[in-house]
């Protein structure tokens, strides 16, 4: 491709749609249905593979795969996608799969971490500014909420939805949802309190912040089951936006909770 910065030795199908200001290394390959947007840089010996949509500079490191078919026995050959936010960084040896016809894409938000030899399943959503350590395992169809943080060596169960601005520690099986805002560790794994040290970083306010300590003292540290614990919070503490946005999560769940 005259004009382009690609290494003599990729392989790039021409029906691939890559901005001319894209990198693409050593010994990489692009296959068609592919588009990369500017500014991005594709590492040595990358597979990009057909559906991956790639959005304004992200960063894909030596030996990732990104886009290739999902690992779902019931996956037949449909046309699905693969779709990475801008500014995403992807390490070494990174898998993502795209979707199945179940929800036809797998989507991973702006900004995101993906250190080495972690994996996004078929049919994932993956929200902003999500960072994900080393070797952490997915299930497909997870839900991952903005500005979550996972521990080395996790493993997530398929279906699991994880709420924003949780942080999970490293080596942890994860089975059920876990909350927004919420810390989570120990063996076996719990709720372990509010994420205060994250969300001050992030500018959430001490007022913001006390409602949602007593909302998990209710849910968490009460002898109260689930249900009752809502009906407390709703009626006891301020509908705060991050108290509305802890109720809707519990609402939706389907796999049970963290507790």
């Amino acid at each position: 491709m005259p004009g382009m910065n690609i290494h003599p030795t990729a392989i790039v199908d021409p029906k691939a749609s890559i901005d001319p200001s894209v990198v693409v290394g050593p010994y990489a390959i692009i296959e068609g249905d592919v588009e990369i947007a500017s500014g991005c840089r594709i590492g040595p010996r990358v597979l990009v593979a057909e559906g991956a949509r790639l959005e304004e500079n992200v960063i894909v490191h030596h030996a990732a795969t990104i886009g290739t078919i999902p690992q779902d026995l019931k996956f037949s050959g449909e046309k699905t996608v693969l779709k990475v936010g801008a500014g995403t960084v992807i390490r070494e040896y990174v898998t993502m799969n795209r979707g199945t016809d179940w929800s036809g894409q797998t989507v991973v938000g702006k900004n995101c971490f993906f250190m080495a030899y972690s994996h996004v399943p078929h049919d994932a959503v993956i929200g902003d500014n999500v960072i994900v350590a080393n070797s952490v395992q997915m299930g497909g169809h997870v839900v991952i909420g903005d500005y979550v943080i996972l521990g080395g060596g996790t493993v997530i169960h398929q279906f699991t939805k994880i709420g924003m601005h949780a942080i999970i520690g490293g080596g942890l099986r994860i089975t059920q949802d876990i909350v927004p805002y919420a810390v989570i560790g120990g063996y076996p794994v719990e709720v372990g309190g509010v994420n205060v040290i994250g969300l001050k970083r992030r500018g959430y306010s001490h007022s913001q912040l006390r409602p949602l300590k007593e909302a998990f003292k209710l849910l968490f540290k009460s002898n109260l089951n689930t249900s009752q614990a809502v009906e407390k919070i709703r009626s006891e503490l301020e509908q705060t936006d991050e108290i509305k946005n802890l109720l809707d999560f519990i609402e939706k769940s389907e796999r049970g909770l963290i507790k």
